[in-house]
């Protein structure tokens, strides 16, 4: 997260303090977790009025159209304190902001700077001249990064006008769209910049400081302050200020409101935390005098700014509240609108019919066996009808199928064979009960072995179809249930289980997720789970994890004689489901696996694989080791040969080191956790069976990074909430230096968001050529001391210019 970029306490150097300070550096990370979740749900701009009244706000905000003859432009903040991120937000706002305007060579001209420690004019006023051509433009954008030097691009405007303008023969609107934290002062060249007539809005993005963008903007600056994270709002919030008298005059019902609204800033203070013991000289030789010094620490708080926010109210055909179950109605001018439905719901245009609204090849297997008795058969023949009917629609993207069991198992209706939901229905109303042994295991393997004809057995999960099958039983099985389960997901199917309340355990085993099963206390109760059981399905093929947050992770697998083989292949299964909540390729997730015994072994790098389906045969054929168990040779494995640059490790990616084990051989891993902390890597730790908890906290770090359980089958519990915790790190400020990305006992120099590496005896971006002797070396790829040298935006694609970098220092040899 963010906030753990502020500045840190100092460490004390008295042995006596260091619990003290622990246990407030503990507090200290509780509290700033807790202000990160309260800034998400306060926001950092509010208008005070109702729900109903926002949602107003906003749809007048996609009708707006000013087509004045206007001049506007963009002046986009650029520098590594926005970041990428923040960047592409700036552009999308931008983007958005051209919806309401008309632009055309006669009226509304658009163009576009981006600064950071210099101006960069983007594209001048008269180069497009289409709204799609600006918006293509603008996507275009790349981010340069740098400073925030926002008073050398006013200067920059005050010198050059506006690029390609109309020389203030029009009006000239400047957008400034920047976090507020310039490294210079402002307040001149905005003032300049206003004295000539230009209206200045100022647009916060990411946590801006607003009283530095009110510096900015033009008066009454309430009426030219907007936020960038509500792109509708702030497409409102221009359009009024510029309705009277710049643009047209506002559509018919329509009208200018003040409403009280608050922005909030995020800043950085200092408070006192309490005392602590410490020593002080004396006047007696040799001697001491103990005393109470004072314990401060920084703590995040936001300032508040209450203010008036100006936005224009339009009547909507929305106010009679015509989406149903939840959906949002989206107005479509002044009379139409249309219903964002909820997942599950887009039956019908108002929200009114359950849908699936998904891909996915779904088999039901349905319990025949004397178990389930008679009556149960059909209880599940009407769910099935009634589910199918409610979900299934003429443009239904998925297919159907329906198997039965008991002692032997058949498929009535096979996948896609009906495609309309009255044929459908024919086929479930002709199934019929047979009553023989529930032999559930047997129906599992059978269905994963001729239910999906269709698919591969290792079809690439990013193409084919996700596969479900949900199996309805309200009777033990009289096999083994787990083999069977464990081979049909094996095979890539999903599986979904529905029963009562007394088949939770089973159901449990044969999904191995309790989030995959659906328990129901009455018959009723099984129908209203209709729901809940369309959102599981849906849910197949979009895992939650990180999406596109960057990351290099690294799973140590405890492969020991002391785990044996069996709970191996329970963890083995751990990883490889671990790995579906992730998008794997270059650019957004590496993973790397390392196995252990009493020596540590790379199955393979981060840079080994690039897909979801190489990665996953990878870890399916991962072997058991056996020996000892050496959790410190592993980590230090890790440290030395999985995050680095040489090995694929990409500078300015979050790093998350994932250690599973039975806590055996924990005593020598403390100190290479350590290390890899102290070089910005979050070590995890996972441990099943028992183990003194205080060497586990010693090797985690932290008890938010250590999970103890006392069985194999808990760890699927857990999974969900390691999951989170690692993409709460993808998610935290990068020390660029940290791993030291300098090969070659290369320093790396931080600069302000770049970094430079400093070689001895080698030259190189990243000291990774050898400088022989006679040779003269190689001028450096970019300046020594400038602040561009190497950032977050040009480590993309390192690890292959490095292959190509060592590929020619061998050549040289």
């Amino acid at each position: 997260m963010f906030l753990s970029s502020s500045p840190k306490t100092p460490r004390k150097k008295m042995i006596s303090c260091r619990f003290v300070t622990m246990k407030f550096l503990a507090f200290e990370s509780i509290c700033i977790f807790l202000l990160s979740q309260a800034l998400l749900a306060l926001g950092i701009q509010q208008i005070h009025v109702g729900q109903e009244m926002i949602g107003k706000i906003s749809a007048a905000g996609q009708l707006m159209q000013c087509s004045a003859s206007l001049d506007v432009l963009f002046l986009l903040d650029g520098s590594y304190s926005i970041g990428k991120g923040s960047f592409e937000r700036s552009k999308h706002f931008a983007s958005k902001l051209c919806d309401a305007l008309d632009i055309h060579p006669d009226r509304v001209r658009v163009g576009m700077i981006q600064f950071s420690s210099t101006p960069h004019l983007e594209f001048p006023l008269d180069s497009y001249l289409t709204k799609q051509e600006v918006k293509e433009r603008i996507k275009r954008t790349v981010f340069r990064g740098g400073s925030t030097e926002t008073g050398q691009a006013l200067k920059y405007i005050l010198h050059k006008g506006f690029p390609g303008g109309r020389n203030s023969s029009v009006p000239e609107v400047l957008i400034i769209i920047s976090d507020g934290k310039s490294q210079g002062s402002t307040a001149m060249p905005a003032m300049q910049v206003k004295e000539r007539h230009i209206t200045v809005f100022a647009v916060g993005i990411k946590f801006p400081r607003w009283e530095e963008l009110q510096v900015l903007a033009s008066e009454p600056s309430e009426r030219h302050l907007l936020f960038a994270g509500d792109a509708e709002d702030a497409a409102n919030g221009l359009y009024s200020t510029l309705s009277d008298p710049v643009c047209t005059a506002t559509a018919p019902g329509c009208k200018v409101e003040s409403h009280p609204c608050e922005r909030r800033t995020l800043e950085t203070v200092k408070e006192l935390a309490g005392n602590y013991v410490c020593w002080k000289g004396s006047k007696q030789p040799n001697a001491v005098q103990a005393s109470l010094c004072p314990f401060t620490r920084w703590k995040r708080v936001l300032i508040k700014h209450p203010s008036r926010c100006f936005r224009t109210v339009c009547p909507d055909p929305c106010d009679s509240q015509p989406c149903q179950n939840g959906g949002t109605c989206v107005p479509e001018g002044l009379d139409r609108y249309h219903c964002l439905c909820l997942l599950g719901y887009g039956g019908d245009i108002h929200c009114a019919k359950l849908s699936l609204e998904c891909s996915v090849d779904l088999l039901f297997l349905m319990d025949s066996s004397a178990g389930v008795t008679l009556e149960g058969f059909l209880r599940f023949k009407a769910f099935l009808k009634r589910f199918l009917q409610a979900m299934v629609g003429q443009d239904s993207p998925m297919s159907v199928g329906v198997a039965q069991y008991d002692d032997s198992v058949k498929v009535p209706i096979e996948l896609g064979q009906h495609k309309d939901a009255l044929s459908l229905m024919e086929s479930i109303d002709a199934l019929d009960f047979s009553g023989g042994r529930t032999l559930t295991g047997r129906a599992l393997q059978y269905v994963a072995q001729h239910g999906f004809r269709s698919a591969p057995v290792f079809a690439d999960v990013q193409d084919d179809l996700p596969r479900v099958v949900v199996l309805l039983t309200d009777s033990k099985s009289q096999d083994s249930v787990a083999e069977a389960a464990k081979y049909a997901k094996d095979q890539n199917i999903f599986l979904i289980g529905i029963g009562s309340s007394f088949m939770r355990a089973e159901l449990t085993m044969v999904t191995g997720n309790p989030q995959q099963t659906i328990v129901y206390s009455d018959p009723q109760d099984l129908f209203n789970r209709m729901p809940e059981l369309q959102r599981k399905i849906c849910s197949v093929g979009n895992p939650e994890g990180c999406q596109a947050q960057s990351l290099d992770l690294a799973f140590a697998v405890d492969a020991s004689s002391g785990v044996g083989l069996e709970n191996f292949l329970r963890l083995r299964h751990f990883v490889r489901s671990s790995c579906l909540h992730f998008i794997i390729n270059r650019d957004v997730t590496q993973i790397a696996l390392v196995t252990y015994g009493s020596k540590a072994h790379t199955v393979f790098a981060l840079d080994t694989h690039t897909s979801s389906s190489a990665l996953l045969q990878a870890i399916d054929q991962v072997p058991f080791l056996g020996h000892s168990a050496s959790a410190g040779s592993a980590l230090q494995h890790v440290h030395s040969d999985i995050m680095t640059v040489q090995k694929g490790a990409r500078p300015g990616v979050n790093k998350v080191v994932v250690l599973l084990s039975n806590g055996g051989g924990m005593q020598d891993a403390a100190a290479p956790a350590q290390q890899l902390r102290h070089d910005g890597i979050l070590v995890f730790v996972v441990v099943i069976g028992d183990a003194e908890r205080d060497t586990l906290l010693r090797v985690a770090g932290s008890p938010n990074y250590l999970v103890h359980l006392s069985s194999y089958e808990d760890l699927q519990y857990y999974q969900g909430l390691i999951i989170e915790r690692i993409c709460e790190e993808a998610r935290s400020p990068v020390n660029l230096c940290k791993p030291n990305p300098c090969m070659n006992q290369g320093v790396c120099i931080l600069g302000p968001g770049s970094y430079r590496c400093q070689c001895h005896g080698w030259e190189g971006p990243h000291c990774e050529s050898r400088v022989l002797r006679g040779d003269s070396p190689r001028p450096p790829a970019f300046p020594p001391r400038s602040h561009g040298q190497w950032s977050p935006r040009g480590l993309q694609h390192f690890s292959r210019a490095l292959q190509h970098s060592k590929r020619h220092v061998d050549q040289r040899h």
